[in-house]
């Protein structure tokens, strides 16, 4: 199983991703933490990156691409996968369409966790103080939420159209959103 995660920053999918993986035996490749390792590294990506990020930009579509490219190539996807984070835009929706296709490992199911703002804004500023996290302060959080409604909402009509779309309620308890979640993969 191939599966696409979608939401709004603080919407619970690295959370719920997570779960998947340990419940489902998949790869869970969360752009966030693959940007967050290569910031850490200080690697070429990971400077680059660091300047949109702290902003609250997306990443340039060729940085991430190269590196989900990259990471799609690991043993541990051959499985399946949940994708965590990406695609953000139409242009990296088709363009990891042409990847998987490439490598025979096409989207089956993609999942679209629905969650209101203030929930966000509640969940990302908590984060933000629980792990000290520079790229969650309340402007940032705002800015990365228009950023979502303008360039990465429309992502999920992509999948819409080809028939691949579910919605799942965020809202909840940790274990309630992973049932839905499970009921939602289970009828697909």
């Amino acid at each position: 199983m191939r599966i696409v995660l979608l939401g709004p920053p603080g919407s619970g999918k690295g959370t719920q991703a997570a779960l998947l993986r340990d419940r489902l035996g998949l790869a869970h490749i969360s752009t966030g933490l693959l940007l967050r390792e290569a910031v850490d590294q200080r690697t070429e990506l990971g400077l680059k990156a660091k300047r949109y990020m702290d902003a609250g930009d997306l990443v340039p579509d060729d940085l991430m691409l190269g590196l989900i490219e990259e990471r799609l190539g690991q043993p541990d996807v051959s499985n399946g996968f949940i994708l965590d984070g990406y695609p953000r835009n139409l242009a990296q929706a088709e363009a990891l369409d042409q990847v998987l296709e490439r490598i025979g490992q096409p989207v089956d199911l993609a999942i679209s966790v629905t969650v209101n703002e203030g929930e966000i804004v509640d969940r990302l500023s908590k984060r933000a103080t629980e792990e000290g996290r520079s790229d969650d302060t309340e402007d940032v959080i705002r800015n990365r939420l228009r950023v979502y409604a303008e360039q990465t909402a429309p992502v999920a009509g992509h999948y819409a159209e080809r028939g691949q779309l579910r919605e799942v309620d965020g809202m909840g308890s940790v274990e309630e959103v992973h049932q839905r979640m499970l009921e939602t993969i289970a009828n697909a």
